[in-house]
Parts: structure tokens; sequence; C-alpha cells
């Protein structure tokens, strides 16, 4: 939720699989046909719509390399973590998903719920419907309804290509830095340095705040289609601030303060409400 894209939810890091996935589009990003597209789309001002909202996107990579990068990375995850046998957890995990996953608008999309042993309370989510929920996340989504908050947002994520869009940023980011280090030369590498790490605050941070936003009023919406009470995810998110713990000034961080994501949902509640109000399949 936090993140690899909640992909962390009390507002850390929730796109987790994120770096993972731009590790892996390395090779993508050597490509010159890649690199020319991205000069070329950087003159546009969108070529995609997010769902829901209706955001103009920027994507320079296709559904179908993003759904093997989403596939690939989700089994190196499993291979690599425990999952857990907690038959109420995972119980919870997959019924919450799989509502939420068929009011998407991508029913059909290879959905795949996993819970994973892990004592931080977060979940992330991969392109092409693959979705991780730690098991520490149970201490602080108290009920379904509450879990389903975070599987909403974390299938928001999914349906809105946050992956495949962070990753294009990404692109024209380095392409541009690239570009500017060849220009420098050697004696003008400190101001290269000095012009990436402006463009991690100016630009990419408050991009994943806006795409985490995004995600949080989608998932809303989702959540409330599906039969869950939309007010639980401010108890939620109420949950993940009174749990505390250190955390970044909003400017730095990935996520927006638990603060303003309540107020935001607040705003967005009346509309929640009437749809989970005249929803005649309540949890």
């Amino acid at each position: 939720m936090q993140g690899a894209t909640l992909v962390y939810l009390g507002g850390r890091a929730n796109l987790i699989p994120a770096g993972r996935l731009v590790a892996r589009m390395r090779e993508i990003r050597r490509r010159s046909v890649l690199l020319g597209a991205a000069s070329l789309v950087a003159l546009l001002p969108g070529c995609e719509t997010a769902p829901v909202t209706g955001r103009r996107q920027l994507i320079l990579i296709s559904d179908a390399q993003a759904l093997q990068l989403g596939e690939s990375a989700y089994a190196e995850i499993k291979s690599q973590q425990k999952v857990s046998n907690d038959q109420t957890m995972n119980a919870m995990v997959q019924r919450a998903g799989k509502r939420i996953a068929a009011v998407s608008g991508q029913p059909n999309l290879p959905w795949e719920f996993t819970v994973f042993e892990d004592d931080s309370a977060n979940a992330f989510a991969l392109p092409g419907g693959k979705v991780g929920v730690n098991t520490g996340l149970f201490k602080v989504a108290k009920n379904e309804h509450q879990l389903a908050a975070v599987m909403g947002h974390e299938v928001a994520h999914a349906i809105a290509r946050h992956s495949s869009e962070r990753i294009s940023q990404q692109v024209l980011l380095q392409t541009g830095l690239t570009g500017a280090s060849a220009i420098a030369g050697p004696g003008g590498q400190a101001y290269v340095q000095i012009a990436a790490q402006a463009a991690t605050l100016g630009i990419t941070l408050p991009f994943t705040r806006s795409q985490e936003s995004e995600a949080d009023e989608i998932g809303l919406l989702f959540m409330a289609r599906a039969g869950y009470d939309p007010r639980q995810a401010v108890e939620l998110w109420k949950n993940f601030d009174a749990a505390g713990g250190a955390r970044p000034p909003e400017f730095l961080s990935t996520h927006p303060s638990p603060g303003n994501r309540i107020a935001r949902l607040q705003e967005l509640m009346p509309g929640a409400m009437e749809i989970y109000q005249g929803n005649p399949n309540k949890v």
C-alpha cells in the first residue's frame, strides 16, 4: 500500500516490487527503440487514461511486457519469501480480493492473492493482478472491511497500471539524466547529481504520492461496489496513524501522510456511501 505499489500501507512504500520491476526493466531501457519512443512520447501530454479518475497517463511499455514482468517478479518473491499457511488470513484475503476483482472492470485478469509471512504491516500489487499481503497487516486491519480497503487499494494499483506508469517515468528521467551527463562531461557530474536529487524531490516523490492518492480513491469505490463498508477505510488509516512508528516528512515520502489520506477519503465518502447503501450484496 505503500507500494510494489498500498505497496506499503502505513505510508512507507507499497508499490514494493516497483524497485524489482525497475531492475528488470533495465534490459528494456537499454533498447534504442524504447529510448527513442521515450523521447517522442515525452512531447505528448499523455497516451492512456486512468480508470475512474480519467487522469491522463504516460505509459511506454505494453500490457504484455508488464504482465510478463509482474508474473516474473511475483514468482521470484514467492520463491524467496515464506507463504503463510494461516487459514483464517488466507480465507479473508481470498474472499475480499476476489469480490473486489470481480467489480474492478477487469475480472478476467489472472488475479492471484497471496499471504506472506512478514511482520511488517504492508501489502503490494504487481502488473497483471498479482497482490501480496503481509501477515503483519492484520495488526492494523481489524476486520474484513478494513482488509477490503487494502485490497481495493492494491487492485486499483493494478487496474490503473501504476507500475507501468512509474517505470515509464523512470525511463524518461534516466534518459534525460544520461543525456545531461554526456553533455556535462567529467567536470559537470556534480551538477548532474544535484539534478537527479531535484528530480526525485520535485518529480518522482510527488508523482508516487499522487498515485497512492488515486489508488485510495479508486479502491474506496471498489470496496463499496463489492459490498464492503467504505467508512472502514478511514478506520484503517486511523489504526495506522495510532500504530505510530518512524515516518519521514511527507515531502520525502512515497506516500501521503495518514492524516491527509483520511481527509481525502472523508471528502470522497458521500459518493462511496451512496454506492454502498444501494448495494444489495453487502458483506
